[in-house]
């Protein structure tokens, strides 16, 4: 009969008894809980109010800090700006300008023409800003100044200049030349693949006796004021008889239209050598040639060796510094900046504002683009020079940009 109770018995404790296991659940649960939040571990998204409180917090991610580094224009900014220039850096800039769209709603226009049209669209006024990848002379200089006042050299990122074959059954990194053959071939002295001084640098490739075909660009081009600069560095006979610039009287062979038309030529001809921005070799999938640095050392176009070309260089204020022929044993010797040219009194506030935004956006938040496309990131250094340069451009007398 007593067994026959239990049951009412356990009864009458089932309720306290099932109070008090939720009560211990919840203890149990809240316990867990503040346990993953101290470590940082989670199994499900987190709510929009926990995403929020990451972005705010000082150990959220880097790609959180740009954020506050780089806002999108004040009110009353032009929607749309203009702007051309080199093509040397065409690839990166036109992902910068549709990022740029998606995040705050402004449409850049931007024509690559090659430096020298850059240069000379922003000097007549024609453009926003120009683009170049050869510091203007004195001449452009003048010109520009008297056209709109001051004009700023703004550093937006560097590459390598890639020296392009078309060799059958050699890659690249395979070919090796060194500066002053480099020079003599487009010098027109050394005219064969099969001569003494390429055979000497390149034993065990079966290089060809046919005629090597130099292209070169017909427009000008800060990717030809990059190259030429670095022959007049490293060939007496080259600064000498042709010197360096956007353009050049090139002593021979074929001419092709920006970095495209270049590597187009080098592509179709047989024997074609070439000079083009890393990335357009890339995307014809041309072969380039490892050339020996100052340090002795054969180096491929790459964005270590890129990267190294601008470590130790001392950066001016103005930041018309050439990169070319380095001292770094790791650089590779055929690199340089790529600039952005602009008013530092701009003649329209609207558009001046959209300006300095996308600017400022493209020295911090558009770095991250540069390695997938082959260019190298400013160095922390160069990004305070270009940040001064940017916060020099006015309105009337007024800066435009209203950053912390």
């Amino acid at each position: 009969m007593h067994i026959a109770r239990r049951p009412n018995s356990a009864k009458r404790f089932r309720k306290p008894l099932t109070l008090l296991a939720l009560v211990l659940a919840a203890g149990l649960a809240a316990f867990l809980l503040a346990a993953c939040s101290s470590d940082g571990e989670t199994t499900a998204s987190p709510t929009p109010a926990a995403s929020r409180t990451a972005a705010a917090s000082p150990a959220a991610s880097p790609a959180a800090s740009p954020q506050v580094a780089s806002p999108c224009p004040p009110t009353g900014s032009a929607g749309g700006l203009t702007g051309a220039g080199a093509t040397f850096p065409g690839p990166l800039y036109s992902k910068w300008v549709e990022e740029f769209d998606k995040k705050c709603k402004v449409k850049i226009n931007y024509q690559a023409i090659g430096s020298g049209g850059g240069i000379k669209q922003i000097t007549e006024k024609t453009v926003d800003f120009g683009a170049t990848d050869g510091i203007m002379n004195e001449e452009q200089t003048v010109a520009a100044e008297a056209a709109g006042g001051p004009i700023l050299h703004i550093p937006m990122t560097s590459g390598a200049v890639a020296v392009v074959f078309n060799l059958s059954g050699i890659k690249s990194g395979q070919l090796k030349l060194t500066p002053d053959v480099l020079a003599d071939i487009y010098l027109k002295k050394i005219t064969k693949w099969n001569d003494p001084r390429i055979t000497a640098l390149n034993s065990g490739l079966d290089l060809p006796g046919t005629d090597i075909a130099v292209v070169h660009r017909s427009d000008g081009s800060g990717t030809t004021f990059i190259f030429t600069n670095y022959l007049t560095k490293v060939s007496a006979e080259w600064n000498d008889r042709v010197g360096f610039g956007p353009s050049v009287n090139w002593p021979g062979d074929i001419g092709g239209e920006k970095n495209a038309g270049v590597a187009a030529q080098v592509a179709q001809i047989p024997g074609a050598i070439g000079y083009v921005e890393l990335a357009y070799a890339m995307q014809n999938k041309l072969a380039w040639a490892a050339i020996k640095n100052k340090g002795g050392k054969f180096v491929e176009p790459g964005l270590e060796a890129t990267t190294a070309a601008a470590e130790g260089v001392t950066l001016p204020d103005d930041m018309k510094v050439l990169l070319t022929d380095p001292d770094n044993p790791d650089a590779y010797p055929i690199a340089g900046f790529t600039w952005i040219l602009a008013y530092q009194n701009q003649p329209d506030k609207a558009k001046g504002q959209a300006l300095v935004y996308y600017l400022w956006w493209s020295i911090h938040d558009g770095q991250k683009f540069t390695t997938d496309l082959l260019y190298a990131p400013l160095s922390a250094e160069a990004v305070k020079k270009a940040e001064a340069e940017i916060k020099s451009i006015t309105y009337q007398g007024q800066p435009l940009l209203q950053v912390p």
